[in-house]
Formats: structure tokens, C-alpha cells, sequence
């Protein structure tokens, strides 16, 4: 069963299309890209020994820089 709150699933050519408008700096789909890894983000958060605000703006930022770096190779 799906949680209450949790973003639901995009194909693979809706990831392609947000991946496209995110490289394009367009906040919606990069906080879009984010909510689809929110979960993932929390739950690798507890893992990262300093406080867990900071660990997910560090996975955000490492996130979104990915995203910028891989339109540039």
C-alpha cells in the first residue's frame, strides 16, 4: 500500500522531460525531481552522522548539481 502522501510515479519519458526542463533551471521540474526522491532522501539522511536538516540539504544540493553537471558531458 502507498503511503498517504507520497508522489506518484512518473515513466521514464517524464523523468526524461523533467530532467530536460530542470538542465533548463526550471524550479518546478527540479522540485518536482526532488519529491519523487524525498523519501529516499529522508531515509538516506539517517544515515549521515551530522544533523538531518543539513544531510538532506546536502543530497538537494548534490542532486541538483548532478543534474547540471550531466547536461554539460
Amino acid at each position: 500500500m502507498e503511503a498517504k502522501d507520497a508522489p506518484a510515479a512518473v515513466t521514464d519519458s517524464q523523468f526524461a522531460e523533467l530532467l530536460t526542463a530542470a538542465r533548463q533551471k526550471q524550479p518546478e521540474a527540479m522540485l518536482r525531481i526532488i519529491e519523487l526522491f524525498q523519501e529516499d532522501i529522508e531515509m538516506v539522511s539517517k544515515h549521515i552522522l551530522i544533523s538531518r536538516e543539513d544531510a538532506i540539504s546536502h543530497i538537494v544540493t548534490e542532486i541538483l548539481a548532478f543534474i547540471q553537471v550531466e547536461e554539460n558531458t
